[in-house]
């Protein structure tokens, strides 16, 4: 039962997280390009500050319900006297997950600080180059996840 709890959890986590990447990148980046450059700084401003918030709760919570998946099955097969083989489409999900939180990490703590820094001093220029990082680590997080899901999934079909 708790293990159906945490993986909804994590699913759910990732579905977040890799869904409003999608939508960030490929519907609002685009619908928000015929704006002005000061309200198009501040809508992301505004927009990614509240996603980069749910992302941190997410980020975490695939963290912590992963490493208990993978250590509770790892558990019961030493219980039951059978050695350990962590599958290799899980060694995939964790090492490119641990790779996404880092690389949100820096996004969330280091680009989006320079971002409100821009729109603190309304130099939108500096907005907008902040921005332009911010879209490509995006951009690289969400093939990462992409990725993940296509070798998880191709992974359980076998």
């Amino acid at each position: 039962m708790i293990y159906a709890a945490l993986k909804t959890i994590h699913l759910l986590s990732i579905i977040v997280w890799v869904g409003g990447m999608v939508f960030a990148h490929f519907f609002l980046r685009p619908a928000t390009a015929m704006m002005e450059i000061s309200e198009r700084v501040l809508l992301m401003h505004r927009v990614l500050g509240r996603f980069f918030n749910a992302v941190l709760l997410s980020s975490g919570l695939v963290l912590v319900t992963g490493i208990w998946m993978i250590g509770r099955m790892a558990r019961q097969m030493s219980l039951s006297g059978v050695k350990f083989n962590m599958p290799v489409e899980w060694m995939v999900m964790a090492l490119l997950g641990v790779l996404m939180v880092l690389i949100f990490g820096h996004i969330r703590f280091a680009l989006y600080k320079r971002l409100t820094r821009a729109v603190n001093a309304q130099n939108w220029p500096a907005g907008g180059a902040a921005l332009a990082s911010i879209r490509t680590g995006v951009s690289v997080n969400l093939v990462l996840g992409v990725v993940i899901v296509v070798v998880t999934l191709l992974g359980a079909s076998t």
